[in-house]
């Protein structure tokens, strides 16, 4: 059996295009890609000279980066003084589609025995450029596109021209000093990449932090638009209050003061610096649907995405800042991240640190900590619910209002003060936190001395399930089964133990089964309560039933689409209507039926308005009240 081998074969006009137009997401990113490809050059150059100074004066001075509007020729040129380019070069790197110079020129240096270090001391060569096709992207907004370089050290020029359909052509040219000059002949319909002002907006958004100067040339000026330092880059010892306040505007887009800066660099098999920021106050973004963590990725002071949910967890999104690695692994776009073990170990990194400096703060700022906690404390929880491997550390930065009085607990302080015979964690929730403290189902426990967790936050009833005990005690929320508080007594100066107990157990019970047969199946159960002691009713879910406050959430999900669920009523044997009502049952009997059932039906509806639902027949309810004040009065 013979075998052929064969090449494949590429259609380079077609390859071209899908490189050109489909390849970027924005348009915009052709004006990052070759200002990356003239810092590279600059860079080179800078490195080269380390063994050649002379090739420094060739070069024409002071490293920058020129960006040029002539708006009647329809041109925007981007010029650098760097190492330029031979025509061999032109040919190579240009004319190869994914070929890199700068790859190629790191390779060199490797082969060299070199390890891709600056050899000033200045530690690495900071090379973006990798893929070799960023050049291209020109030709999303030109339909020509002519370079022109000077190799340094050398004395002849050239210039390569190509449409972008797949050919290109390269002649001789003049060039005062070395460097490469790209003119793009902008399309029409393009005219935005002519205007100053949107140019400017796109270097302060990608390019503000590479190190060599980027000036605009317009209407006879020089202007200077890009930063040039990146602050994160420089020593924390160095670098004052108001610069960091000054960068935290910067790169977060906010007006309040900083109240965290987290700003350190990790070095090692995987390298990367954080320059990260917990805010003072709430953004106005902190609950978009999105979730989206707001921390901005650079990889060699060069912008890529400030949506990556890889980097930071969507409960960090209150964290803004920046994270730069020349670690990472990019698409062939550099638009976005591939999947890289080193990202993942980035990511566990910066979280440990973000908490592990707000475990500090707790300990040592309590006072600001609460406002902290006041501002970010729902967001932080989605972790306990989201987050397994940080569980750990995030429990003891959770804050809780409780019974206990208006200030901040800890779960370990609750557990911490735990009566004798209390034997779980009790909380309610809610939406209000006033509307929870008057709440009748938590009377019970008050009169106790239990303290209550009083839980606002609609996170509360995802995480508590998936938690579900805290040091061996069960969370226990109080509009759920039966009260169990049998086991525990009244606390001193409350009513008494015999207060307790109802006058006429026998007539409470005929009671009870009265409300069963008149509400029917509009209620799940009627039962004596032990949590209340000054409300009359409160509606309870049963044992194995979805809490009051997640039904309620759930069902507004669905918009209203299900009817309300039944509940289980509990009534207050000690309240005086109660027990007139009991009375009334056991000298009437069914004679006083028809009463009956207008008391459960208000009392069921008294309920119901308690916990913030509607009445089932306000018509019927407006009825059944006039009917029974009409008999108060007559009576």
């Amino acid at each position: 059996m013979t075998e052929e081998k064969f090449a494949f074969q590429a259609e380079v006009s077609k390859l071209l295009d899908i490189v050109a137009h489909s390849l970027y997401s924005h348009k915009e990113i052709f004006l990052r890609e070759l200002i990356s490809n003239a810092s590279d050059a600059c860079d080179r150059l800078r490195y080269a000279a380390l063994t050649e100074p002379n090739l420094i004066g060739d070069g024409g001075g002071g490293f920058r980066i020129t960006l040029d509007i002539d708006k009647k020729a329809r041109t925007l040129t981007v010029a650098d003084n760097g190492i330029g380019m031979n025509r061999q070069e032109l040919a190579d790197n240009l004319g190869t589609i994914a070929r890199s110079g700068t790859q190629a020129f790191v390779e060199q240096v490797k082969a060299k025995g070199g390890d891709g270090k600056d050899k000033s001391g200045n530690g690495d060569v900071a090379l973006i450029g990798q893929f070799g096709v960023g050049f291209y992207s020109a030709f999303m907004v030109a339909d020509r596109v002519e370079v022109t370089s000077r190799r340094a050290g050398e004395d002849a020029a050239w210039t390569w021209r190509s449409d972008g359909r797949g050919e290109f052509t390269i002649t001789d040219a003049t060039r005062e000093a070395a460097g490469t000059s790209v003119v793009l002949h902008v399309n029409k319909g393009e005219d935005e990449y002519l205007d100053p002002f949107r140019l400017r907006t796109i270097v302060k958004t990608y390019s503000d932090h590479i190190g060599v100067p980027i000036v605009l040339v317009h209407d006879g000026k020089d202007e200077t638009i890009n930063d040039g330092s990146a602050l994160w880059t420089r020593p924390a010892k160095g670098i004052t209050p108001e610069q960091y306040k000054e960068f935290y505007h910067h790169v977060g887009h906010v007006f309040d003061e900083p109240w965290k800066v987290l700003h350190n660099r990790v070095e090692g098999v995987l390298s990367y610096t954080n320059l990260l920021f917990i805010p003072s106050s709430r953004p106005f973004d902190l609950f978009d649907p999105d979730r989206k963590p707001r921390a901005k990725l650079y990889v060699k002071r060069v912008f890529i995405t400030d949506d990556s949910e890889a980097l930071l967890p969507s409960y960090l999104r209150f964290v803004r800042g920046i994270v730069d690695s020349e670690d990472l692994s990019l698409n062939v776009s550099r638009e976005m991240l591939q999947k890289d073990p080193k990202l993942a170990r980035i990511k566990a990194g910066l979280v440990k640190r973000v908490l592990g400096d707000l475990k500090k703060a707790a300990e040592k700022e309590p006072e600001g900590y609460a406002k902290f906690w006041e501002n970010f404390g729902a967001v932080l929880k989605e972790g306990l619910y989201e987050d397994f491997a940080s569980r750990e550390s995030l429990l003891p930065l959770c804050r809780f209002r409780s019974t206990a009085g208006d200030g901040l607990i800890t779960l370990d302080a609750y557990v911490d003060a735990m009566k004798e015979g209390q034997e779980a964690i009790y909380y309610i929730s809610g939406e209000d936190i006033d509307v929870l403290r008057a709440s009748p189902q938590i009377e019970g426990y008050k009169a106790r001395g239990l303290d209550v967790l009083l839980l606002t936050d609609a996170i509360d009833e995802f995480w508590l399930p998936s938690i579900g005990r805290h040091r061996d005690k069960p969370f226990k929320s109080v509009t759920r089964g039966a009260a169990d508080l049998d086991k525990i007594p009244l606390a001193d100066g409350d009513k008494g133990e015999d207060a307790a107990k109802p006058a006429d157990a026998p007539a409470i019970d005929q009671l009870v089964a009265a409300f069963k047969v008149a509400l029917g199946d509009t209620v799940k159960d009627v039962r004596a309560s032990a949590r209340l002691t000054d409300s009359a009713v409160c509606l309870v879910a049963a044992e194995g039933d979805v809490d009051l406050r997640l039904e309620r959430m759930l069902r507004q999900a669905r918009h209203g689409a299900e009817a309300v669920p039944t509940r289980v009523l509990e009534v207050n044997p000690k309240h005086p209507l109660i027990g007139r009502l009991a009375e009334q049952v056991k000298d009437t009997g069914a004679a006083g039926a028809d009463v009956i059932k207008d008391a459960a039906l208000l009392l069921l509806d008294q309920a119901r308005i308690q916990e913030g639902e509607p009445v089932a027949d306000p018509a019927a309810f407006a009825k059944r009240l006039s009917s029974v004040m009409e008999r108060g009065f007559a009576g």
